[in-house]
C-alpha cells in the first residue's frame, strides 16, 4: 500500500473582528499583531513538517499566515479565491452581540452552524462546490507520504472538513470551532473493492 498523502489545514490567525466577536465573512481584515505572532509560531512549527507547497485564500488574513509558513519552509505561495470564507451577506461587521439582540433566532441558528441563514448569504451548496474541488485538487498535488499545507478559515474550515469525509450534510458542529491558527490533518484514505472512499480526518484543532 502507497503512504497517505496528508493535508494540513490551517486556520488564519487573529484578527481585530475575531476578538470583537465581530462577523468578517469575505471582508478582508489584516491580521492583529496576535494574529502576526500566532502566525510567526505556527509557521516555525509548520516548516519543520517540510511541506511540499503552501496553498491559501486570496483574503489577506489567510495570506499573510500563508507567507509567514511558506517563508518559513523556503516555498512560494499559490492563492486561490475558491479557499475563501463564507459570504455572510448582510450580517458581515455585526458582532455577536448585536446580532443576538436584533435577530435572536436567527443568531441562534447561525451559533448552531445554520451559516447560511443571514439575508444574503452564500448558501452552504455554494460554498461546497468551490472549497470541495480546491481541496481535491490539493490534496491530489501531495506525494506520496508527503504533506501539503492550505490556509484557509474557520467556519468554510468546519463545513468542508465534515463533507469531505463523508458525514451527513450539518454534521459539521460535531468539530468544536477551529482556533486562529490550528489545524485539521487529512488523509487520503484506501479505497475498498474498487469503490472511492472519502478522506478521513486524524487531527483537529492542533497549534503549535
Amino acid at each position: 500500500m502507497p503512504e497517505p498523502r496528508t493535508l494540513l489545514l490551517l486556520r488564519h490567525g487573529r484578527t481585530a473582528y475575531n476578538a470583537a466577536k465581530r462577523i468578517q465573512g469575505q471582508r478582508d481584515v489584516p491580521l492583529d499583531a496576535t494574529g502576526e505572532s500566532q502566525a510567526a509560531r505556527a509557521a516555525a512549527v509548520l516548516a519543520a513538517m517540510e511541506p511540499t507547497f503552501v496553498r491559501t485564500s486570496d483574503l489577506a488574513r489567510a495570506r499573510v499566515t500563508a507567507e509567514q509558513v511558506a517563508g518559513a519552509a523556503g516555498l512560494p505561495v499559490l492563492a486561490d479565491a475558491r479557499l475563501r470564507e463564507f459570504d455572510l451577506g448582510e450580517r458581515t461587521g455585526w458582532t455577536h452581540d448585536q446580532y443576538a439582540e436584533a435577530c435572536p433566532e436567527e443568531f441562534a441558528r447561525f451559533r448552531a452552524g445554520e451559516y447560511d441563514v443571514a439575508p444574503g448569504s452564500e448558501t452552504v451548496s455554494t460554498l461546497l462546490g468551490r472549497t470541495l474541488p480546491a481541496l481535491d485538487e490539493a490534496l491530489a498535488q501531495v506525494p506520496a507520504g508527503g504533506l501539503g499545507i492550505v490556509v484557509s478559515h474557520g467556519a468554510a474550515l468546519r463545513v468542508s472538513v465534515a463533507e469531505w469525509v463523508g458525514l451527513p450534510r450539518g454534521s459539521a458542529m460535531a468539530f468544536g470551532a477551529l482556533g486562529n491558527c490550528h489545524w485539521a490533518l487529512v488523509q487520503d484514505a484506501p479505497a475498498g473493492g474498487g469503490a472511492p472512499a472519502p478522506q478521513r480526518l486524524v487531527a483537529w484543532n492542533r497549534h503549535a
